[in-house]
């Protein structure tokens, strides 16, 4: 489980984030939802070990990880984080990306070959392994940003919005497979978005945030069932 507790933080000098307290259960799909600048990424930045928080701290399975005082980098986390921009490699092909991150995990060379060809086929992506980034389309370049996550064999995956631009049947599709690999790896998602649909087809629990502060937590049915307040009302499209 990551706990983070009583987390706040300032950037250039305006509060971000007030006082959030959440749990993120290593089995469930946990989205996060709210309006733009609430501070949903840089709640998944402190997770990830890209930011410091002011006050508070975060625990992943019990190891402190990040405080005012104490930060652990974000490779000895055991999480991988999905930026909405991707963030993939320009130089490296879709193999070389595998590559890269299984090295940097030291696997057994034995396995090698054989995890690599797993994950290409696992997102349909073995006939594409020799291209580039800009060589792929949209959804296999989203594709290939999720694999290159799950490479790393994460206890947990953070999503900022990776799906945003893709078109609806392309984004289900990848949503489902999101949702496949949760319940076959038991890993821990957190899912940030602004759709309502997305909570429909494949989160757990639903989280909510307003300017800064964490408004609701629960399970998605009680949330919807018995929301907060209006604005958690009209975030829901209730």
């Amino acid at each position: 489980m990551i706990e983070i507790k009583n987390i706040s933080k300032m950037i250039q000098g305006k509060e971000v984030l007030e006082n959030v307290t959440l749990n993120i259960e290593k089995d469930r799909i946990l989205a996060l939802i709210g309006p733009s600048g609430c501070g949903k990424t840089t709640l998944l930045r402190l997770v990830a070990g890209f930011e410091v928080p002011d006050e508070g701290s975060i625990t992943i399975d019990g190891i402190q990880v990040g405080g005012s005082n104490y930060v652990l980098p974000p490779r000895k986390r055991q999480l991988a984080m999905i930026f909405q921009d991707l963030a993939l490699w320009p130089h490296m092909t879709a193999l070389q990306h595998l590559e890269y991150v299984i090295r940097q995990k030291k696997h057994q060379n034995n396995n090698f070959a054989d995890k690599i060809s797993s994950l290409l086929d696992a997102v349909n992506l073995n006939g594409h392994s020799d291209r580039y980034p800009h060589q792929l389309s949209g959804g296999e370049q989203q594709r290939l940003a999720i694999v290159r996550a799950l490479a790393q064999d994460p206890k947990y995956l953070l999503m900022d919005e990776p799906f945003s631009n893709l078109d609806p049947i392309l984004k289900e599709e990848l949503e489902l497979f999101i949702s496949r690999i949760q319940s076959e790896s038991a890993i821990g998602i957190v899912y940030v978005t602004h759709n309502i649909k997305d909570l429909e087809r494949i989160t757990d629990q639903i989280a909510v945030m307003q300017n800064g502060r964490l408004i609701q937590i629960g399970n998605k049915e009680d949330v919807f069932r018995n929301p907060a307040n209006r604005f958690v009302e009209k975030i829901l499209g209730i």
